[in-house]
């Protein structure tokens, strides 16, 4: 190795473990917030009932036992050491496990998954398509790609998960600030006083070995001894005056009572940003994969990616987090509340982890088996206990959770039926064809981009719009934009775009695809990609006639992957100027092709920029200024707007469901990102009635 080797590749190590120490430090307040501040009410909740102290001590002893033990094996062999190699590459939480069992067995909530999907890098990088090694995995594998039943199950244990990590994002702010500022009474004179699961869940915005780091070296012994200093404090003040004299502050000498309160309530107030925080990562991937109604989004940060904000979540949990303190007004029935609601999560988290050791890691049966029963058995212990405490705060999370839960379902049953419809009502393609390249209607200038959630066929609405209104334009796009089971979809694998009929129709289906944690463009931005694309689609077809790979062909549509235009330098680039400032030259290795001058007003103008080699042919070249010249023109939007109905026969539940339910929440929803982005101006909603 030659010096200069050596020195570089030193120096590459030296700033890895530099950023693994940075993101170790930052992990300090999102990760453990919530768990950080445990210490502020633990010994309190616990030591509230009557329990006698003994000389022995052992009761003191006994509680420090326990929470040794229960932090030594559930957070830090548990999660750091197993769960958190189970990420979906890099996201972590339930809903992260959901989806790294739906690739992997190929089990999906989303109804318009295609083949082509599973051949995305980030599928890949799971090795999926591999069959499990052992017989039982493969039994597993299959059972659960047939049953519909055992494909709700997991569905619905993956939502309770979340639903209670929901509830966990309303309890933690409550219990963290209101342990924290308890402080202020102690520090008052007696004169006038009167009165997670989440280091999984943030897994996406830190390393795993940075949270390791930070939780083993650092995190974990402040804890333990924290609950140390406390035991040995109650150890010798058997006499208790009040609840207050309980707490965590008592053990603090009172000089440093004060730094050590406002240290406190800072990181009760990190803490509970954390969770809520996490609480609008969780939400928003729900909404992406189906299981919410669709919410405001908004991203906070342009450089940051998942700083995301979402006002109505926001709104809805300070209210709810209000409620609680105001209801509760004490930490015991606080801590009774948060803790079903964790030792929930943790038990959802062991069951998928079982299947993970199966059918993703591809290990032995018997190791799941081990892994549940030690884990699970742990788990299943505090969450008997805490069903005890049903009736003294308990009841909250659940009654949270199951409201939660019926909204996802829900809103999941009307969107799974809602597709069902439109695929047993969509158009045929012969019926398309056999009215000719003018589709028996008049074409006019411009693009219009028809939005529909089928990734193949021709929707019904396309057919009511032509009916009632017998004209369309010079170039038609079907689009659907939809979310895959993944994180993150490169933008090179972004576009899945064909021709439907020959290509003189100048008919495309577009489908674009988005990760659960992707954040979607502006339309100006989404248009020149979605053109772009297009045109690089008919250039690598005219190069490369049947490059298609015909297995991932199902129904009428040969689908070709096409990037973002950042993605390829080397394709066709899309240049748009004002028509009075356009230059003749282009750069010495591109060909350009110019759309015709405006013959009545100036607008902007296109111009494709096309590589000289290899050479396009006639059809491409003029498939590309027809596509220019629609581009010059401008693109009109079609939106479906449904309404969803329980069609005749339907049993009372289904009709209570669709007629009031999703009615309800389809209403009171947002319209998806793509549809709000649009420019109003251009946009025309056709209705239609779905009776399902």
């Amino acid at each position: 190795m030659d010096l200069e080797t050596g020195v570089y590749q030193n120096y590459a190590k030296k700033e890895s473990w530099r950023t693994v120490l940075i993101l170790a430090y930052q992990s300090l307040g999102v990760v453990y917030g919530d768990l950080s501040t445990s210490p502020l009410y633990v010994y309190k909740s616990t030591f509230e009932e009557d329990i006698q102290h003994s000389e022995t001590n052992e009761e003191i002893y006994g509680v420090l036992s326990f929470v040794f033990w229960t932090l030594t094996l559930v957070p830090l062999l548990k999660y750091v050491f197993i769960v958190l190699r189970a990420d979906d590459n890099g996201e972590g939480g339930t809903f992260a496990l959901y989806s790294l069992l739906c690739r992997h067995a190929r089990v999906n909530s989303l109804p318009n998954c295609q083949l082509a999907d599973e051949e995305l890098i980030e599928y890949k990088k799971d090795s999926i398509g591999l069959a499990p090694q052992s017989s039982f995995g493969s039994s597993l594998k299959s059972s659960l790609e047939k049953h519909r039943v055992l494909q709700r199950f997991l569905l619905v244990l993956a939502l309770i998960g979340t639903c209670m990590v929901i509830g966990d994002g309303i309890l933690t702010p409550a219990i963290s600030v209101f342990s924290a500022v308890s402080g202020l009474e102690l520090s008052m004179s007696k004169e006038h006083h009167k009165c997670s699961e989440a280091m999984f869940a943030d897994l996406g915005h830190f390393s795993q070995l940075s949270i390791k780091i930070a939780f083993t070296f650092l995190v974990y012994p402040s804890l333990i001894l924290a609950y140390m200093g406390q035991a040995a404090y109650l150890s010798q003040h058997h006499i208790i005056e009040s609840d207050y004299r309980i707490g965590f502050y008592v053990s603090v000498p009172e000089k440093l009572r004060w730094p050590v309160l406002v240290i406190a309530i800072l990181a009760a107030v990190v803490g509970s940003q954390a969770i809520i925080t996490g609480t609008f990562s969780i939400i928003k991937q729900c909404s992406s994969l189906g299981c919410f109604p669709r919410v405001k989004i908004i991203h906070t940060s342009s450089k940051i990616h998942g700083q995301i904000y979402i006002p109505e979540i926001n709104w809805l949990l300070m209210v709810l987090c209000l409620a609680v303190t105001v209801g509760f007004r004490d930490t015991r029935r606080m801590g009774n509340a948060s803790g079903l609601a964790v030792i929930t999560v943790m038990l959802v988290t062991t069951c998928l982890m079982s299947l993970v050791i199966v059918l993703c890691w591809q290990k032995s049966v018997f190791l799941a088996i081990g892994f549940v029963f030690f884990f699970g058995t742990i788990e299943a212990l505090y969450f008997t206990a805490s069903l005890t405490k049903f009736l003294e705060g308990a009841w909250v999370p659940i009654a949270l959770a199951f409201i939660f839960l019926i909204i996802m379902c829900v809103w999941h049953y009307g969107t799974l039926k809602k597709y069902e419809f439109d695929v047993q009502n969509k158009v045929s393609i012969n019926w398309l064809l056999s009215l000719g390249p003018s589709l028996g209607i008049v074409r006019v200038r411009g693009i219009g981009l028809v939005h529909t959630e089928l990734v193949s066929g021709i929707p019904a609405i396309f057919s009511h719009f032509v009916t009632n209104l017998p004209a369309f334009h010079q170039v038609l796009v079907f689009l659907c934009i939809k979310s895959v089971p993944v994180p993150h979809v490169k933008p090179e694998e972004r576009f899945l775009i064909g021709h439907i009929g020959p290509r003189e129709y100048r008919l495309y289906r577009c489908i674009v695809r988005y990760g659960y944690r992707d954040v979607h463009k502006d339309d100006m931005e989404f248009e020149k990609d979605l053109v772009c694309s297009i045109a690089e689609f008919i250039r690598s077809e005219s190069v490369a006639p049947g490059s298609v790979n015909e297995d991932l062909v199902k129904d009428d549509d040969k689908m070709t992957v096409v990037g973002t235009c950042s993605s390829h330098t080397e394709g066709v680039q899309m240049r748009e100027d004002d028509a009075d400032k356009i230059e003749a030259a282009g750069p010495s290795e591109l060909k350009e092709i110019w759309s015709p001058p405006p013959v009545i007003k100036l607008r902007k103008r296109v111009r494709f920029i096309v590589p000289k080699s290899p050479e396009i042919d006639t059809g491409a070249r003029e498939e590309l200024q027809e596509l220019m010249e629609a581009r010059e023109a401008g693109i009109a939007y079609i939106l479906g707007h449904s309404y969803v109905k329980a069609k005749q026969g339907s049993s009372l539940i289904k009709k209570l469901v669709i007629n009031y339910g999703y009615e309800f929440l389809r209403r009171n929803s947002r319209l998806s990102t793509y549809a709000l982005s649009v420019p109003h101006a251009s946009t025309l909603e056709v209705g239609m009635i779905y009776h399902v």
